[in-house]
């Protein structure tokens, strides 16, 4: 008789189908009355086999998905705790990466701000926060093809710190 995939889904994944009270379980167990107990042991152990197997499988993607791990030998306790460590790692490298994030968008509005007031009519206004020879530079930055952004953007985060 063949099981059907949310049986053998059921079979594999579950470590407690005895206890199951959902019904699925036992449809599995009416797919193999008819089976003599030699057939019934040997379908339980192959299922018990396909179950095991899809743990280690499971085990071996999870060490492979580990960079500390990766290529290693560990155990299941070993795999668990440097899963357990990279997750929380990845986690604190996100929260520093969305911080920085949030940084960088002020500084792009601050920005955004000085870019705009160097570019309305009255333009001048920006002119107090820089001294006569910030100024000067700043009308021979001008004039070139390429501006030096990493010198601009210097001055610029000292204006708004």
């Amino acid at each position: 008789m063949s099981m059907s995939d949310d049986d053998r889904d059921i079979d594999i994944e579950s470590d407690d189908d005895a206890d199951s009270d959902t019904g699925l379980g036992s449809s599995r167990h009416t797919s193999t009355a008819n089976f003599t107990q030699a057939e019934k042991r040997a379908h339980h152990n192959a299922l018990e086999r396909r179950r095991r197997d899809h743990i280690k499988e499971s085990f071996t993607n999870l060490r492979e998905a580990v960079p500390t791990l990766k290529g290693e030998k560990a155990s299941r306790a070993q795999i668990l705790k440097k899963t357990t460590e990279c997750i929380q790692t990845m986690r604190r490298k996100i929260s520093d990466n969305q911080k920085d994030i949030e940084e960088i968008k002020k500084q792009n509005f601050i920005l955004d701000q000085q870019i705009r007031a160097l570019e309305s009519p009255n333009g001048d206004s920006f002119a107090e926060f820089l001294s006569d020879d910030e100024l000067e530079s700043e009308e021979a930055d001008d004039d070139l093809e390429q501006p030096d952004f990493s010198r601009r953007n210097k001055k610029m985060k000292t204006f708004h710190a």
